[in-house]
């Protein structure tokens, strides 16, 4: 009974292992210029917005939280080295999800959204296959816009394919107490983010 016993232990031991999600320790986050640290990033355009080094915590409300310069230069990394393997891991993640399709008025698909608990949704923006998922929808370029970090929003490439819904997002963005960017990102494959509008006034 002894052997079968531990055996049974090593089992269950094993499949909590697979079942118990790893954190999250390369994410490039959306955020306002204001909230940045030493290692941000300044994105193509951007006036608002900068990229910075996160990782998820699991005693930090927001799920998640921003590399202490001390924490940083223990990962023995470049931030370049840091943001290139955070492209990776996002990529990684955006393949689980599936957006949610929104349809106008005249039927069409208008927008595409990924949303929900999770803080991670708005550091899908450095996902490199975004673009690709869109590209028979909307085309070879699309705009996508994250005003908090629950949701990251998809558009065709036009500016009056996003006008009729700038108010909401602008909202989201000046109301929640985690918000990532007021600036929409245009995307091309094989290319990064550029800013080409915005949809709030500047902080």
């Amino acid at each position: 009974m002894r052997p079968l016993f531990c055996l049974l232990l090593l089992a269950a031991n094993a499949l909590h292992a697979q079942t118990e999600r790893k954190l999250e320790t390369l994410l490039l986050m959306p955020e306002p210029k204001a909230m940045r640290s030493a290692y941000s990033i300044t994105p193509a355009g951007a006036k608002t917005t900068v990229l910075t080094p996160y990782r998820e915590s699991a005693v930090s409300p927001s799920g998640i939280e921003p590399y202490s310069q001390e924490a940083f230069s223990k990962l023995g990394m470049s931030i370049e080295t840091f943001a290139a393997r955070a492209k990776t891991a996002a990529d990684k993640r955006l393949i689980q999800l599936k957006p949610e399709l929104i349809k106008g008025d005249d039927g069409r698909i208008a927008y595409a959204v990924y949303r929900g608990e999770s803080p991670l949704f708005a550091t899908l923006l450095v996902a490199p296959s975004l673009p690709k998922i869109f590209e028979e929808l909307f085309g070879k370029e699309i705009w996508v816009a994250m005003p908090d970090r629950h949701a990251l929003y998809v558009f065709p490439a036009r500016e009056e394919a996003f006008h009729e819904f700038a108010a909401d997002l602008a909202e989201r963005y000046t109301t929640d107490a985690y918000a990532a960017s007021c600036e929409v990102f245009a995307i091309k494959v094989g290319s990064e983010p550029k800013v080409v509008a915005t949809f709030a006034g500047e902080e």
